[in-house]
């Protein structure tokens, strides 16, 4: 789905980058600025060197928040049923968010 609708191209266009999971190694080939940036996969029979290492520990941890974030988001039923022009859906995925973060600080 993210080859046949350009999302390399799409995030580009924005500015935007987006990170993923090794499932999308190779997405994005540019090395310089990649839009798509993704761990590194273990060589068939050898050791991922420490610094490989380190760099997909810190990819994990970030996308650990945004799937923390969704995980959270599936809480809210009203979103189930969503049918919203895009702009709107985002003003109600934001204030869903703030309150969830309300709701976490007590």
């Amino acid at each position: 789905a993210c080859r046949h609708d350009d999302l390399v191209d799409r995030l580009r266009e924005a500015g935007l980058a987006a990170i993923a999971d090794l499932g999308f190694v190779g997405l994005d080939d540019e090395a310089g600025a990649p839009a798509v940036i993704t761990g590194y996969k273990k060589p068939k029979g050898k050791k991922l060197p420490p610094a490989k290492k380190l760099v997909n520990q810190l990819i994990a941890a970030e996308r650990a928040v945004c799937e923390h974030a969704f995980a959270h988001l599936k809480n809210w039923r009203v979103l189930t049923k969503l049918r919203l022009d895009v702009k709107w859906a985002t003003r109600l995925v934001r204030a869903l968010m703030i309150l969830n973060q309300r709701e976490i600080a007590r």
